[in-house]
């Protein structure tokens, strides 16, 4: 199937940069991986719009809904209401990356076994949710004396279903939204993209949401999603691409993973750096995240975005960013480079980045690297084979992070750059992955069966 951008199918274009962009984006147009970091030094300062407070208002909110969710999902009774993953080592699965004791220890933030949702859309799609409803439930009064769970009543579900989530995904977006929602009582729309897995789809239409498929790209189903919400009145949009709120749900991630480094006696400061990879699709997710660990720590942490080789939407938007791809306007799309935005990396087919999350992380984000689908398979079988952890395919390109790093020349360039050479050794690195919860046996077979040829294929 042909993906089609907002204005059509362009033919292959001339590429006008010059000198070591022209190279990058030539490299990148022949399929080949790529790590990206930039020229410039980091600034200390975000130089965005999300401010410290309000990522601690989402983590209020969070906090504020925890005894409701927990009367909603039994599977949350034990974290009390709170949706959050472990933060698990990887001894094994280090030794078989290569990484030598030398570079540091390996860890997995586990966002593909979130509760409910099962990816790191939970986050952000949740928060979403839950701010939405938390402004409905104060402006018609569902929520007397401030309680919280009587959300859960009948009454406050027929309230609530004169109102629609509307929201374009790939798939792990419309899970969350979609699932959340409809606990709740409200009606969810979901537009899929062409590249959403049948079973995604399934599950959200076995749990009473309504779910368009679309033909085009994860670009088109957003448009159909805002079209038609736009359209409606009690109708509230999901903007993948422009929403603070969910930016904000992503963000507030790093305050417990701050204290799951402290409780795993990891030190984060000037002599011991932090390195966290997280897979990006449209931006929001990772972007988020890097802005919620930045304020946490500052110049201390270092991440870096992974995109599939044929959906660098983020790479570009960076390069425009920092002036050095001009000619394509201010939101270049992976079509602009020759590029079919096609991957087996489902949550990451998408062909132009979010500016939000471009503005909010230019300033201090690490970098960006480009994986292709068949690494993506190979480092999910060895993953469960080294740590029996199973994950899905995008959530696998964080785990390419460490060895691009500290292997390639543009890495070693980073870490000299910022003066890090020497401190690899006390450094900490952290693969974020994304999602495989929920994935259907019959599926993950197959994904394994991909990785283990992947695998036999390099030996």
């Amino acid at each position: 199937m042909t993906h089609q951008n907002d204005i059509g199918i362009r033919a292959v274009p001339t590429i006008q940069q010059s000198g070591e962009i022209n190279d990058l984006l030539l490299t990148m147009r022949a399929l080949q991986s790529v790590f990206w970091t930039g020229r410039s030094t980091r600034s200390v300062e975000s130089g965005g719009t999300i401010s410290h407070n309000d990522i601690v208002e989402a983590e209020r909110r969070f906090e504020r809904f925890a005894p409701l969710l927990q009367q909603l999902f039994p599977v949350l009774a034990e974290s009390n209401g709170k949706m959050e993953s472990n933060l698990v080592h990887l001894p094994r699965m280090q030794q078989q990356l290569g990484m030598q004791s030398s570079s540091g220890a390996l860890f997995l933030k586990a966002d593909h076994a979130l509760p409910i949702a099962g990816s790191i859309k939970a986050r952000g799609g949740f928060h979403e949710v839950l701010d939405y409803v938390e402004s409905c439930a104060m402006q018609f009064g569902l929520m007397p004396n401030g309680d919280y769970t009587a959300l859960a009543t009948p009454a406050s579900r027929e309230a609530l279903s004169k109102h629609e989530l509307v929201v374009g995904s790939t798939g792990n977006l419309g899970l969350a939204i979609g699932l959340m929602g409809a606990k709740l009582g409200l009606r969810v729309v979901v537009h899929m993209s062409a590249d959403a897995k049948a079973w995604k789809k399934n599950k959200l239409r076995e749990n009473g949401v309504c779910v368009i498929e679309h033909e085009g790209d994860y670009g088109a189903a957003v448009a159909a999603g805002r079209r038609e919400s736009m359209q409606k009145p009690f109708s509230h949009f999901v903007d993948d691409e422009k929403s603070s709120s969910l930016f904000v749900g992503y963000a507030a991630a790093a305050r417990h993973l701050s204290e799951q480094l402290t409780d795993a006696g990891r030190v984060v400061d000037k002599n011991n750096p932090l390195f966290v990879y997280i897979p990006c699709g449209v931006g929001g997710a990772p972007g988020g995240i890097a802005t919620g660990l930045h304020h946490i720590y500052g110049e201390h942490v270092h991440c870096f975005f992974a995109e599939p080789i044929q959906s660098p939407c983020f790479l570009l938007q960076m390069l425009f960013e920092s002036g050095e791809f001009t000619g394509y306007g201010s939101n270049p799309s992976v079509y602009d480079l020759g590029l079919n935005n096609l991957t087996q990396a489902d949550g990451l087919a998408v062909p132009r980045a979010s500016l939000l999350a471009a503005r909010e992380v230019r300033h201090f984000i690490g970098g960006v690297y480009t994986v292709p689908d068949g690494e993506l398979f190979r480092l999910l079988y060895e993953l469960f084979v080294s740590e029996g952890i199973r994950i899905e395919p995008s959530a696998a390109a964080g785990l390419a992070g460490p060895g691009q790093l500290l292997n390639s020349a543009a890495g070693q360039r980073y870490l000299q750059r910022h003066d890090l050479a020497h401190l690899v050794h006390q450094s900490t690195h952290i693969a974020w992955s994304t999602g495989g919860l929920h994935v259907p046996d019959l599926d993950y077979s197959e994904f394994l069966s991909q990785g283990e040829a992947m695998t036999r294929k390099i030996e």
